[in-house]
C-alpha cells in the first residue's frame, strides 16, 4: 500500500505563488512516476504535470513556464511550485503515484486564486 498526503493549498491573489507538497509513505519502493492533476468545479480532472523516477518532466500547455514539478526521492515527496497564478488555476489539486499494478491518489488540496 502507498499513502499520499498533500499540503500547501490555499487562497492566493492573481499573480501570486504557492507550493504544493505530496508526501508518500508505505510501499514507496514500488512507485514509478508521480504527478499532479487538477479538477475545477463541474469540470473533468486534468493532468497538470508529471515527473518520472529518473526526473523527466512533462507539463500541460496551460501551466508551462509557470509551474515546476520536482521530486525528492530521499524524502519521498513531490512538489509543485506554482507561479504567476491565474483565476483559472482555481481547482482541487490531486497528487498521484504510479505503480506497476495501479495508480494511487491523494485526497486533494484546494487552490483558490482570487482577489
Amino acid at each position: 500500500q502507498v499513502q499520499l498526503v498533500e499540503s500547501g493549498g490555499g487562497l492566493v491573489q492573481p499573480g501570486g505563488s504557492l507550493r504544493l507538497s505530496c508526501a508518500a509513505s508505505g510501499s514507496i519502493f514500488s512507485i514509478n512516476a508521480m504527478g499532479w492533476y487538477r479538477q475545477a468545479p463541474g469540470k473533468q480532472r486534468k493532468l497538470v504535470a508529471t515527473i518520472t523516477s529518473g526526473g523527466s518532466t512533462n507539463y500541460a500547455d496551460a501551466v508551462k513556464g509557470r509551474f515546476t514539478i520536482s521530486r525528492d526521492n530521499a524524502q519521498n515527496t513531490v512538489y509543485l511550485q506554482m507561479n504567476s497564478l491565474k483565476p483559472e488555476d482555481t481547482s482541487v489539486y490531486y497528487c498521484y503515484a504510479d505503480r506497476v499494478v495501479d495508480r494511487v491518489w491523494g485526497q486533494g488540496t484546494l487552490v483558490t486564486i482570487s482577489s
